[in-house]
């Protein structure tokens, strides 16, 4: 075990292993992928939901198999509502001001959920809880997905758009959905309206949400994630030069909520990360051993 991403200088710790386990937090590049592949690893079980760090055709080229797991969704959701009652109840400002001893109140009033539309874009598992636990809220939802349900709830990208005063995506990140959540499809939004991101970063033009925030015509983002978060999430930047000035730009708003990736950071999903991560490798060797 290392705690050093896997990458060409380490590959040689894979020697001997058909499986090895990696991390979401960094991308494993082509170079690596073969060298592991020469170095006999057959299959990649990636602790993370998503793939989008690994080029999966150039690993089932070189003969690896990559594999995800499934943790309990609850993590994710439980985090998502939480941003989304800090975003509309302006959270960030109000502690902020307290930290400095201003205890006056916000200049603009908190607004209820169940006042609010909430458009939940990709109902999958996590999409699926978020909307469970909105019911508890009395708040109208709206859902958007690729694949979608029988129920009123789900309605066509533009009406969701159009007709949500908050925006949540729960969508894969892959070449369909980069930049979901586009200029154009930004300026759909309700003016006033909250966006809420804790599934990857490049579902959301960065850039536009930015010019959208600045002007005042959005009211308010929470991010979990974020384009160009590699290097900077999951490491102590404490009087480090930054050099993504989308982020800088972004912590400057006083309506935007920036996490480090962690919504789904709980004893629960880790404990289902690791034990997902053992049966995806066990089930390779089984399925090798008799194929």
């Amino acid at each position: 075990m290392t705690e050093a991403p896997v990458s060409e200088a380490n590959v040689d710790l894979a020697l001997g292993n058909r499986c090895i386990s990696v991390g979401h937090k960094a991308q494993v590049s082509n170079s690596t992928v073969l060298a592991l592949s020469r170095a006999g690893v057959r299959h990649i079980s990636t602790r993370s939901v998503g793939c989008n760090h690994i080029d999966l055709e150039h690993a089932a080229s070189v003969g690896i198999s990559v594999a995800n797991v499934a943790y309990s969704p609850d993590s994710v959701a439980d985090y998502t509502l939480m941003l989304m009652l800090m975003a509309v109840r302006h959270a960030r400002s109000v502690v902020r001001r307290a930290d400095m001893h201003d205890y006056r109140l916000h200049d603009v009033r908190g607004k209820e959920l169940r006042d609010l539309t909430v458009g939940v874009i990709g109902t999958g598992q996590i999409g699926t809880a978020v909307m469970d636990r909105l019911r508890g809220f009395g708040c109208r939802t709206l859902a958007y997905d690729s694949r979608p349900q029988p129920s009123p709830d789900y309605v066509s990208l533009d009406d969701l758009l159009t007709g949500s005063d908050i925006v949540t995506l729960h969508v894969p990140h892959d070449a369909t959905t980069h930049h979901l959540l586009s200029r154009e499809r930004l300026r759909q939004l309700r003016p006033g309206a909250f966006v809420i991101n804790t599934g990857r970063g490049s579902l959301l033009d960065t850039g536009a949400l930015i010019e959208e925030l600045e002007s005042g015509r959005l009211g308010g983002a929470a991010l979990d994630v974020l384009e160009g978060e590699e290097g900077i999430f999951y490491a102590d930047c404490r009087g480090a030069a930054i050099e993504n000035t989308q982020l800088l730009r972004l912590h400057a708003l006083p309506d935007v909520l920036i996490s480090p990736h962690t919504a789904y950071y709980t004893d629960h999903a880790l404990t289902d990360v690791v034990e997902h991560t053992l049966v995806n490798c066990l089930q390779f060797e089984s399925e090798a051993q008799h194929g």
